[in-house]
């Protein structure tokens, strides 16, 4: 734990993290491009129920929310504390709490979404709480804008990875999300987490994920070509190695008058066009969104429930 802590010291130093390489002093108060210092911020932990059915489950995933954001993509249905606009600060001792109360609430899994940019810290309350009882998986969750040194990082605290695969073209990766190298890094990062998972493993009885990987991809307006080359990609390169989640909810909530491209819904068809493609090359291990999930009301309150 003290290696951890003077580790945690020195990241925060001169921070590499993230692709961004912002080389922010977080420790001497300054912020990254994540829109964060030192001290963990986070907007909500609570049980969530809106995750893919094995985990989720019937009595939720634990889910702590992170203030700020390596990706910033304009179209972020939680821009606001993408943005760091919502968020309360936590030391890391009070996070290993929350995860142990989650538990106490029977969340099926501890699920870290937009975790990144709190790494060490995050390590620090995980290897804490587990001395403390914590035993559910933990998920990471992230737009897989990662570094593999970070991952790595986590190795041996997370059971279970859900990063997005957003693109493969650059132009989108830069248009949307200020990233031209989105798919080289999240394609390297996604390979990290299958090695460190080595296949999906789930609970016989409950049908709940104990390991492995599970990749969303969020399908966009007019951009089917695109989604088509991602759903390809993955299932050539894993297999059954990996689920593919492909998912429906696009809500244009941002202003997006930059963007007008993007500022609807996407169709039935669209969505339609995506998944009797990922069906007709092959894919079986998979889920998909059925009825109107594109919606605000299911986007949570990030009122700091939980912190």
């Amino acid at each position: 734990m003290e290696n951890r802590v003077t580790e945690f010291e020195q990241i925060m130093k001169d921070c590499t993290l993230c692709p961004r390489n912002c080389h922010a002093d977080r420790l001497g108060g300054r912020r990254g491009y994540c829109g964060q210092g030192a001290e963990i911020m986070a907007a909500r932990a609570a049980l969530h129920f809106w995750e893919e059915p094995c985990i989720s489950g019937e009595t939720g995933s634990g889910t702590v929310f992170f203030s700020g954001c390596v990706l910033r993509c304009v179209y972020c249905q939680n821009h606001n504390i993408a943005e760091s606009r919502a968020g309360r600060i936590i030391g890391w001792e009070r996070l290993s709490e929350i995860f142990l109360e989650l538990q106490d609430k029977k969340a099926n899994n501890i699920n870290l979404v937009t975790p990144t940019h709190f790494v060490p810290q995050i390590a620090l309350a995980l290897e804490r709480a587990k001395l403390g009882g914590l035993h559910i998986p933990v998920v990471y969750n992230t737009g897989s804008y990662e570094r593999v040194e970070t991952l790595k990082r986590m190795e041996g605290l997370v059971d279970i990875y859900l990063p997005d695969l957003k693109y493969m073209s650059s132009r989108l990766g830069e248009r949307y999300s200020h990233a031209a190298d989105y798919f080289e890094t999240a394609s390297a990062a996604i390979a990290e987490m299958v090695r460190q998972t080595d296949g999906p493993d789930f609970d016989d009885k409950s049908g709940l994920m104990k390991k492995g990987v599970i990749v969303r991809h969020l399908v966009l307006p007019g951009c089917t070509a695109d989604s088509k080359k991602v759903i390809s990609y993955l299932y050539h390169t894993y297999g059954d190695r990996i689920y593919i989640s492909i998912m429906n909810q696009f809500t244009p909530v941002c202003d997006l008058s930059s963007f007008p491209e993007l500022n609807r819904r996407i169709t039935a068809r669209e969505y339609e066009k995506i998944v009797d493609y990922a069906l007709d090359i092959g894919v079986e291990n998979g889920f998909i969104q059925e009825g109107n999930t594109a919606e605000e009301s299911f986007i949570p309150e990030f009122d700091g429930e939980g912190l």
